[in-house]
């Protein structure tokens, strides 16, 4: 009989023993296998195809001389007019007048207040052929020998007389203080403005010069002598 329970006992045993080890064996966890993460690929900001505006290059100061003629820098068309010369108007100074020149010139006054001329330069052995009045430190008028240069309403050298009164319709003739072949035709700014404009023509009816400024300068007949 003990024989026979310690036999059971045993039996008993290794049953649980077994079912232990069975358990165990399933509760055994195997490991998750990592998910592999997936990289996207990140397109880096495309660089910018914009060039970079230029710097501004500063502008020229203003000038109203035109490229150089066989006979030396001229003004540039139109720059004459009966309010002065570009931005350089009756009364200006000597110093607006040269900025608006812009290149070199000669003269200066010979007493305080007096009158003179400014000469663009080169000045050729026949003398000047335009040039720039200043009387009592204001400019007054201009003073134009070569056919070059029209004056405001197309006057020019060399032009007869019947051709300059089609252009200036009232001009009034006046003889010459030194030749009474000649003449002095007078025109007045068709705006209404104080500038006058003066062509001298020979006893032939050629205009030999012209003038245009203020009074009392401008009908200065020897200029500054």
């Amino acid at each position: 009989m003990r024989a026979s329970l310690t036999i059971s006992v045993l039996s008993l045993a290794l049953a649980c023993s077994a079912c232990t080890g069975r358990d165990a064996a399933n509760d055994t966890t195997v490991p998750t296998t990592a998910t592999a993460t997936t990289t996207e690929a990140v397109t880096p900001p495309a660089m910018s195809t914009m060039v970079p505006a230029s710097p501004t290059t500063p502008a020229a100061p203003a000038t109203v001389a035109a490229p150089a003629a066989p006979g030396g820098v001229m003004p540039a068309e139109g720059a004459i007019t009966f309010a002065g010369f570009g931005p350089a108007h009756w009364g200006a100074s000597e110093e607006q007048v040269r900025q608006a020149w812009g290149k070199d010139m000669e003269g200066a006054p010979s007493e305080p207040n007096g009158c003179f001329y400014l000469f663009p330069e080169p000045r050729t052995d026949a003398g000047y052929r335009f040039a720039f009045m200043i009387e009592s430190s204001k400019f007054n008028r201009i003073d134009v020998r070569t056919p070059d240069i029209a004056a405001p309403g197309g006057g020019k050298v060399g032009m007869d007389k019947a051709e300059l009164h089609r252009l200036y319709p009232g001009l009034a003739e006046q003889r010459d203080k030194y030749d009474e072949h000649a003449l002095n035709l007078r025109g007045t700014d068709p705006q209404g403005g104080p500038g006058v404009v003066v062509f001298d023509v020979d006893a032939s009816g050629k205009a030999t010069e012209w003038r245009i400024g203020v009074p009392p300068q401008v009908d200065y007949v020897e200029g500054c002598s």
